[in-house]
C-alpha cells in the first residue's frame, strides 16, 4: 500500500513539475521477469524510471539507507522500501556477487529489476563500458533484457547537488534484448565468460542508440569517497 500511495503522488509530482518525455513505453512486458538495463546520470534515476513504468521495477540499494539512525534514517528506509529498492552491501567481490544473486531473487519472484551495467554513475556525462553481471544475470534468469536511455537527469541533479533544477528529461525505452540469442548462442549460458561479455557489450550498443552518449570504451570506476 505504501508502494502504491508513494508511486501515485511521486509520479504526479515529476510529471507535473518536470514533464519528462518518455519514449518506447510499449516494449516493456506488462508482467513476468524482466531487466530494465539503463545509463546512469544521476541518483534520481532510480526514482525516476520505477515511477515512469506501469509496473513495480526493483532496484539496488546501498544498505545504509536502511541502516541510518534517527528520523532522517527512518524517512530513508522508508522511501526506498517504498519505491521498491533492494538494500545491498557495497564493495569487494563478494558483496557484488550478492548483489547478483539478490538481482536472480527478485527475478525469479517474476519483478522487473533494474540494473546499471556501468556500474556507477556517470560523472561526465559519457558513456562506459558495462560490466558482465548484466549478462551473468540475463543468462541465468533467461529474463529478457529492455534497454534504457535516460537524457538529462545529470542536469536536473548532478552529482553532489541537494537541490533539483527543472531542466527537459528524456527517457527512452528501447526494444527487449534476449540473452541466448546474443553473441554466442551455442554458449549462451551464465559460467561462459565470453556469453557474459557478449551480452553486455550488445546492451551497451542498445543504451548508447537511445541516450545518444558518447563511449569511452573504458570503466567506470567508483570514487574512493562514494
Amino acid at each position: 500500500m505504501f508502494y502504491a500511495v508513494l508511486k501515485v503522488l511521486v509520479t504526479r509530482l515529476t510529471l507535473a513539475i518536470w514533464r519528462p518525455q518518455v519514449e518506447g513505453l510499449e516494449n516493456l512486458p506488462k508482467s513476468g521477469p524482466v531487466i530494465v538495463a539503463s545509463n546512469h546520470l544521476s541518483f534520481i534515476d532510480s526514482i525516476l524510471i520505477p515511477m515512469i513504468c506501469p509496473r513495480r521495477v526493483a532496484f539496488l540499494a546501498k544498505e545504509e539507507y536502511w541502516t541510518t539512525p534517527g528520523l532522517k534514517g527512518r524517512f530513508m528506509k522508508g522511501f526506498f522500501t517504498g519505491i521498491g529498492a533492494v538494500p545491498v552491501r557495497r564493495g569487494d567481490l563478494k558483496a557484488a556477487q550478492a548483489s547478483l544473486d539478490t538481482a536472480y531473487d527478485v527475478l525469479s519472484s517474476g519483478v522487473a529489476f533494474g540494473i546499471y551495467p556501468e556500474g556507477t554513475r556517470s560523472r561526465d556525462g559519457r558513456l562506459y563500458r558495462a560490466r558482465v553481471g548484466v549478462g551473468w544475470l540475463a543468462l541465468k534468469s533467461k529474463a529478457p533484457i529492455v534497454p534504457v536511455g535516460v537524457i538529462g537527469t545529470n542536469v536536473v541533479l548532478p552529482v553532489g547537488a541537494k537541490v533539483p533544477r527543472l531542466r527537459k528529461i528524456v527517457v527512452r525505452f528501447g526494444e527487449p534484448l534476449v540473452a541466448s540469442e546474443v553473441g554466442f548462442p551455442g554458449e549462451a549460458v551464465a559460467e561462459n565468460s565470453r556469453a557474459r561479455r557478449a551480452v553486455a557489450d550488445a546492451v551497451l550498443v542498445e543504451i548508447g542508440k537511445l541516450s545518444g552518449q558518447d563511449y569511452t570504451g573504458v570503466y567506470n570506476e567508483r570514487p574512493a569517497e562514494a
